[in-house]
């Protein structure tokens, strides 16, 4: 769909600073601003928000994926940010974007414009497959259900903005949270039984930077994350990790004071790293944690390592983060064997989101 621009709208990219104080991070901090403010419109709290300092060095350049971004700015102030990433697998079509508007800046055309430029980049680049994941608060009315066959999404303003422009709902998926300030004796009998069933492993913890000995099991696993956790329709690249992508992985937290545990299991008899949970939080060590990555490589399913790394990580958390009131989750709702752990362990839901995507046409 093409749609010229509204009148007063300037979709100006952004550079990236080296650093998150002086006068050239002006307009990074405003767009940190708005994407707070964006957030805080849609969950009603502060859960999801981040500091420039901590944020910019997500945007460092980087060997494995381009991301670029851009400001809205609308008759003079910015109203909203674009961005697009890259992934630079091998043979990679596809691109990951997203939009976000504050609500005064709503039903103006801006969104449609920015969508025109995406697709035109992405085009550019080679890239066909398009996706894009968009929180879907609650709400009474028509529903749209996941052709997966687990979860649906209200037909909001941004269902209605996809299904507008070609886009296709492929996967809802669950943020969940667990309150972190009560009793935690329930995880500790979880964590009990989860020792008792896996007998033939032990814990591993550590913090960033991941230490040279796990750095390459570490990295195998992540790179397992594009391919075996439930992905729907959507089209993933393999993801190739090694060494060298963890160091970029763990700078980009540690140099914007983020703070991330590791909770791995390990084979007895081989050594080898088999599952593994992240638990970061950013500078305020009272702020909400977030819950990244957990994985069971497939060939180790069937012991309860998923809640031995789950239930081990949020017990050693409290002595990293003892003020944080919660910890937030992300699965897709058709994740039912990692949906039963966090329900066991007391995470509730609290939101939705939707995966969507898109293929374009190809030049000849």
């Amino acid at each position: 769909m093409n749609t010229a621009p509204p009148a007063g709208l300037v979709l100006r990219e952004l550079r990236i600073p080296e650093h998150a104080t002086g006068a050239e991070a002006r307009d990074f901090h405003t767009m940190v601003d708005v994407r707070n403010r964006v957030y805080r419109e849609i969950n009603g709290h502060d859960d999801e928000s981040m500091t420039p300092e901590e944020l910019l060095p997500h945007y460092a350049p980087s060997t494995f994926e381009i991301r670029r971004v851009w400001t809205a700015v609308w008759n003079g102030s910015i109203v909203g940010r674009v961005g697009l990433d890259l992934p630079l697998e091998e043979g990679s079509t596809s691109a990951l974007w997203l939009i976000e508007l504050l609500r005064e800046a709503w039903g103006q055309g801006i969104g449609s414009a920015a969508l025109t430029m995406i697709e035109r980049e992405a085009s550019a680049q080679g890239r066909h497959i398009l996706q894009s994941w968009a929180a879907h608060p609650a709400a009474i009315g028509e529903q749209l259900d996941a052709p997966t066959g687990f979860g649906s999404v209200p037909l909001d303003h941004a269902a209605r903005f996809y299904l507008a422009h070609g886009y296709r709902l492929e996967q809802v998926e669950r943020n969940s949270a667990l309150a972190l300030d009560g009793d935690l004796t329930r995880i500790r009998e979880l964590l009990a039984e989860a020792e008792r069933a896996a007998e033939a492993y032990r814990v591993v913890h550590w913090t960033l930077p991941t230490p040279p000995a796990f750095a390459e099991q570490y990295a195998w696993m992540k790179s397992r994350m594009s391919t075996d956790a439930p992905s729907a329709d959507l089209e993933m690249d393999e993801e190739r990790w090694d060494a060298a992508r963890i160091a970029e992985h763990d700078e980009r937290y540690l140099r914007g004071g983020q703070h991330m545990l590791i909770t791995a299991a390990q084979h007895r008899e081989t050594g080898e790293l088999c599952a593994f949970n992240e638990l970061v939080i950013g500078r305020n060590r009272a702020e909400a944690t977030h819950q990244e990555d957990t994985l069971v490589l497939r060939e180790h399913r069937g012991h309860r390592l998923g809640l031995l790394v789950k239930c081990a990580g949020l017990l050693a958390w409290r002595d990293h983060a003892p003020m944080s009131p919660r910890v937030l989750t992300y699965n897709a709702e058709e994740n039912r064997p990692m949906l039963d752990i966090n329900e066991a362990i007391g995470f509730v839901p609290i939101a939705y989101g939707g995966a969507w995507k898109k293929v374009l046409p190809q030049s000849a």
